[in-house]
């Protein structure tokens, strides 16, 4: 490994290489990633590369974690959290333990889209949940096939939402994915990178052989009355609504939704997921 490029990379992006042995060793080498994956994570996320995800052929991992707690702005109630129905679909429900607040929160209602938006802000007010409620039980497809990124920052931008009385009902959940990249970097066109003819990764070694072996990504997201713990893992013209009267806007998420942590000074996404069965 060139010096050059390790020293970039510790400059540049705070990160850091790691020399393993995976010809001879690749199951030590494993557990050395997992380890490392497992202490930036506060061991919530573990065996990121599973049994034999690792062999004496692998050449090149990158590997990435984050991990997030933080408490809530306004903490939810313990004692208002009771049993409630859930809806997976029109005529299937479960039961969960649904966690309720009624106060001041950043909502706005998109009547073309059938969704609404709330503002959970975190501890600080530095970092806020956005949760997007779907109208109906069934209308999270819909709502996902119309999303992109520039909708999302329009729909939850400042001059959208508009602070209201909500009566929010936010189940406790807890969510956990896994992820092999390879094929969808492969559809946005990181294509190269996994090709033993055409990578060029000599910027790291000097040498046009290097390819990268795997590229996998684990999530950690509990939600409850505290606040939120996340962690991640990776190996490599619309109408708006809202409410300015004195009234309670419903905010019920007894139904399928999608959630993401916001940088609200930066408007990033740290972390962005969906809930159907929490």
């Amino acid at each position: 490994m060139s010096k050059e490029y390790i020293n970039n990379v510790k400059k540049l992006y705070l990160a850091s290489v790691e020399s393993t042995d995976f010809a001879n060793a690749p199951e030590e080498s494993r557990q050395m990633i997992n380890s490392w994956v497992e202490r930036q994570t506060n061991e919530k996320i573990k065996d990121l590369f599973p049994n034999g995800s690792i062999d004496s052929s692998t050449i090149l991992v990158l590997v990435n974690a984050i991990y997030f707690k933080g408490q809530w702005h306004r903490k939810f109630k313990e004692e208002n959290t009771v049993e409630e129905k859930f809806w997976l679909s029109k005529d299937r429900s479960k039961s969960v333990q649904m966690m309720k607040e009624t106060n001041d929160f950043n909502f706005a209602s998109l009547e073309d889209m059938q969704v609404k938006i709330l503002e959970i802000p975190y501890k600080g007010r530095e970092l806020s949940m956005m949760l997007l409620l779907p109208n109906a039980v069934d209308g999270l497809q819909k709502l996902e096939d119309k999303l992109t990124a520039e909708k999302l920052l329009e729909w939850t931008s400042s001059q959208n939402m508009w602070k209201s009385q909500v009566d929010l009902h936010l189940p406790r959940f807890k969510v956990e994915e896994s992820y092999d990249l390879k094929d969808i970097l492969e559809a946005l066109g990181v294509v190269d990178v996994f090709s033993s003819r055409d990578a060029d990764l000599s910027g790291m070694t000097g040498e046009h052989s290097l390819v990268v072996s795997k590229a996998v990504h684990k999530s950690f997201v509990e939600v409850n009355e505290e606040g939120t713990e996340a962690a991640a893992a990776t190996g490599i013209s619309t109408a708006f609504t809202s409410a300015s009267i004195p009234h309670f806007e419903r905010f019920h998420c007894d139904h399928p939704f999608l959630f993401f942590i916001r940088h609200n000074k930066t408007n990033s996404i740290l972390f962005l997921g969906r809930l159907t069965s929490p």
